[in-house]
């Protein structure tokens, strides 16, 4: 089962998230073979780590709350929150390196009107827009009704947004979706 994994960072800790780095990558090392997507969010001008996206593979809801809690940055208390929601995955790319990436969510409370597993993956059409590297359905505890979507997008923030809103919306059984951006970075070793 794939979980999306996002940790906030405190305020003012590119120092010492550089000093615990190497922890970090050798604690992700583990999970190498399940992790599907990860790498920092950053400020828009890119200068600044903001938080870590990850979304892995595990068997159930409690082996992703370990993961997130057995992190060294939040062991460390580099941040100050966590966010970990069961996630069905629509599109999965390879992003590039040094290209410009924008992390792309959006909640909403769960509603009968959210269309089951089929009608998710026709909402992208069977040829998605290749700037979208990622989308899954944020889904909720029982998997039946999606509660959200998260995407990465080859795009800057306002761009991705309106790529991603009609999808969103789609999800959301038709009602607005309010979107949030920030820019994203391919992560790990290499």
């Amino acid at each position: 089962m794939s979980f999306y994994v996002y940790a906030q960072d405190q305020p003012d800790v590119a120092d010492q998230l550089m000093e615990w780095c190497e922890e970090h990558w050798s604690y992700m090392d583990r999970f190498d073979d399940r992790l599907i997507l990860r790498g920092p969010t950053v400020s828009d001008d890119g200068e600044e780590h903001t938080g870590s996206v990850h979304v892995v593979d595990l068997a159930d809801r409690a082996a992703a709350e370990r993961f997130a809690r057995e992190e060294p940055f939040w062991k460390a208390g580099l941040y100050r929150a966590l966010t970990v929601v069961a996630a069905d995955v629509l599109v999965s790319r390879e992003p590039e390196a040094d290209v410009p990436y924008t992390l792309v969510t959006a909640q909403w409370p769960l509603s009968a009107d959210a269309p089951c597993d089929a009608e998710r993956r026709g909402l992208l059409g069977t040829e998605a827009d290749s700037r979208l590297i990622f989308v899954a359905a944020l889904m909720d505890g029982d998997g039946a009704g999606t509660t959200g979507v998260v995407a990465v997008v080859r795009a800057l923030p306002d761009e991705a947004r309106d790529l991603v809103r009609p999808f969103a919306e789609g999800l959301a059984g038709g009602r607005p979706a309010t979107l949030t951006a920030q820019r994203w970075e391919r992560g790990g070793r290499n």
